[in-house]
């Protein structure tokens, strides 16, 4: 199994802080929010490479990053998408589909948004998706608030914890439960990427992919109990900083 974490965003919403360094090396606490991440990875026994893609804005910083790290159980592979400017980025499916591609890809395959910072453990996700075989399964967060939950991906399950409806960005959302930016996709349903692109052709937000994907096949939703963070502004990643421990 591979992981592969989404890092070629521009930071545009936190202005200055992200101007010259990436989201995911920010830090909180002393520890750069791709750090905490990859201290969760390795605690998944079958991880044998983290691939990391991000700009070419800010490929060499983490090519430079990635020659600090040391400790970790996995080699880590930095991939440019070579987009330069936030006008022509890939978006979150357009980077994982270059990934699937330029890397030849044929492993189950665990994604994780690199600006997400969290204190939970990453076991049982991987363990309830395995028992659901060959269907996508992504994380869920019930954020409490239907204010906030406007912001994301709201979506409804069944018994089972199959995905029955998913709308992006309600105005008036049906519940407070919301899709985060963790998929876990097994081998068998790669190849679906490529097919929903060719499909839709809009390759921005992994929301639209997963909303198509419902409509077609079986999605399952594990959701996570603790703290999460989505550092997305400037107010959540202050927010972070003043009240994330681990």
């Amino acid at each position: 199994m591979k992981a592969l974490v989404l890092a070629a965003g521009y930071g545009t919403r936190l202005q200055d802080i992200a101007k010259d360094t990436p989201k995911p090396l920010l830090e909180v606490n002393g520890k750069s929010l791709a750090n905490y991440l990859l201290d969760k990875i390795q605690r998944l026994a079958d991880i044998d490479e983290v691939i990391l893609v991000t700009n070419d804005k800010f490929y060499k910083i983490f090519i430079q990053w990635a020659e600090e790290q040391g400790g970790y159980p996995f080699p880590i592979k930095i991939v440019n998408d070579g987009t330069k400017t936030p006008e022509d980025r890939l978006g979150s499916i357009g980077d994982i589909d270059y990934v699937l591609k330029k890397e030849l890809i044929n492993d189950d395959l665990v994604i994780l948004g690199g600006d997400n910072l969290f204190d939970y453990d990453l076991i049982e996700y991987i363990s309830f998706a395995n028992k659901k075989h060959d269907s996508v399964t992504i994380g869920l967060y019930d954020i409490k608030d239907y204010e906030q939950a406007k912001l994301y991906g709201v979506v409804s399950v069944d018994s089972n914890r199959r995905i029955v409806s998913f709308e992006e960005k309600p105005a008036e959302p049906k519940s407070t439960l919301i899709a985060m930016c963790f998929y876990y996709l097994p081998q068998k349903t790669l190849g679906l990427v490529s097919t929903y692109l060719d499909e839709v052709q809009k390759s921005d937000t992994a929301g639209d992919y997963i909303r198509w994907l419902c409509q077609n096949n079986d999605v399952f939703g594990y959701t996570f109990n603790g703290k999460w963070y989505d550092i997305g502004s400037i107010e959540s990643y202050e927010e972070a900083r003043e009240n994330f421990q681990e």
